[in-house]
């Protein structure tokens, strides 16, 4: 198989790395790619929101499988675009894709469906939603409407703090149309985890369950990121509440959508608060997560390209997964700034180190290839993922690989993995 992977980022990679293991994949392009995944891949020039460029460029290459990596080409239609002409491609329709791409279509959908998630009220007017944060106790969530690249979402503890908020997305903009409208949602307290499943709009095949760390600072304190490391599974994820995420909410969402005339082909994420009153949905998003996708990779034993091949054929209920026994973790290193105004171009020193542990990986994000110059070209740059039987020493490692690396301004939060210490499942 030729297979052709759309994006840049961490993710991109990971899915690239796995790929290329897969003994059915003959040649794999990215578009646009990374200076990681120019190891593994041919990189193409095409932007990840070409979809007639991208759709060109399968056609004339004949590409076997296109597989989607971010949200946006996914949003936009994508999905639509290749089906038009024949070609074959991993993910849900633009139709679909409205459960990430729209928080206001992804709330009425639960609501009408009985999925649960928080109470909610949504605003297309600022001083209406002004006057509903006066007038509510805190804290609140209130969230943009469209994408904001992981961003998009804040906790509110206090009323001046509320009002800001609703100013900056609504009406300074700061997420561009995306703010348009905004959700305004109660607070759910609880511990947050994520499932990613793969699913041919019938068969439902979860994955371990993931947690990630969406704060800047150690502490889950500071602005909200795209992520700064995740670990799975995440040991507040058992079988008696895997079993209930399945019958509340992943079957549920994938039946509803049907109904709604759009067949949900792909990865459904589904991100939830564990509450005392059963798990809820935060957020879905119509693809692989970034980090996620780095920890939850390397723990599959199973051939990705037959998978995904499997699911876009809709036979996915032929598919046995295997998963490693083992526990994975990610680290993300950032550039100084992140995730505000950040500078590009600095040098990158310490990846080719030949004593790093056995079952660590390197996965880049927002890096460059300058002559002989790895530099970073992104918020996030790279992602450090070790794996190990032992949850201490997966975390040991992949810090300990993290010491190695360098470069001017760089940070990245040095408790990743800290939350899993509350909860003892055997682990450590």
């Amino acid at each position: 198989m030729k297979i052709l992977v759309v994006g840049s980022g961490g993710r991109e990679h990971a899915l690239v790395w796995k790929l290329h293991h897969s003994p059915i994949v003959k040649k794999i392009y990215a578009a646009p790619g990374n200076a990681g995944i120019s190891k593994l891949a041919e990189c193409v020039p095409i932007a990840s929101e070409d979809l007639v460029g991208l759709a060109d460029f399968a056609e004339k290459n004949s590409i076997d499988l296109t597989v989607v990596g971010p949200e946006l080409p996914l949003t936009l239609g994508i999905v639509d675009e290749f089906k038009k002409r024949n070609l074959r491609i991993f993910g849900p329709s633009k139709m679909a894709a409205m459960i990430e791409g729209s928080k206001v279509f992804a709330k009425e959908f639960m609501k009408k469906y009985h999925i649960p998630t928080a109470s909610f009220k949504i605003f297309q007017r600022p001083d209406e939603a002004i006057d509903f944060v006066k007038s509510s106790d805190m804290p609140l969530v209130i969230k943009a409407d469209g994408l904001a690249a992981g961003k998009g979402a804040l906790i509110i503890e206090e009323v001046n703090s509320g009002i800001s908020a609703v100013q900056n997305i609504m009406v300074e903009k700061v997420f561009k149309d995306a703010g348009d409208k905004v959700v305004i949602e109660d607070f759910m307290a609880g511990e947050e985890a994520t499932i990613l499943a793969f699913t041919d709009g019938k068969t439902i095949l979860p994955m371990p369950s993931s947690q990630d760390h969406k704060k800047i600072y150690d502490g889950d304190r500071g602005p909200n990121t795209g992520g700064m490391g995740a670990y799975a599974p995440a040991p507040v994820v058992d079988d008696k509440m895997m079993k209930l995420i399945y019958d509340e909410i992943l079957e549920p969402t994938i039946v509803g959508l049907e109904q709604e005339g759009s067949i949900f082909k792909g990865i459904l994420y589904a991100g939830l608060m564990l509450t005392e009153r059963g798990p809820k949905v935060m957020e879905f998003n119509c693809r692989f997560g970034d980090p996620e996708t780095q920890v939850i990779l390397p723990l599959l034993k199973s051939d990705l390209a037959e998978i995904l091949m499997s699911i876009v054929e809709g036979d996915l209920s032929l598919e046995e997964l295997e998963w490693r026994d083992d526990f994975a973790v990610c680290v993300i290193l950032a550039s100084a700034g992140y995730p505000g105004k950040y500078e590009k171009g600095k040098e990158i020193f310490g990846l080719d180190k030949p004593d790093y542990a056995e079952d660590v990986l390197i996965f880049h994000a927002g890096t460059k290839q300058e002559r002989r110059r790895l530099v970073t070209n992104g918020g996030r740059v790279l992602g450090v993922t070790a794996v190990d039987k032992n949850a201490e020493k997966a975390i040991r490692k992949a810090y300990d690989t993290v010491e190695k690396i360098r470069f001017d301004g760089v940070r990245f939060r040095r408790d990743i993995g800290y939350r899993i210490r509350q909860v003892k499942r055997g682990y450590f």
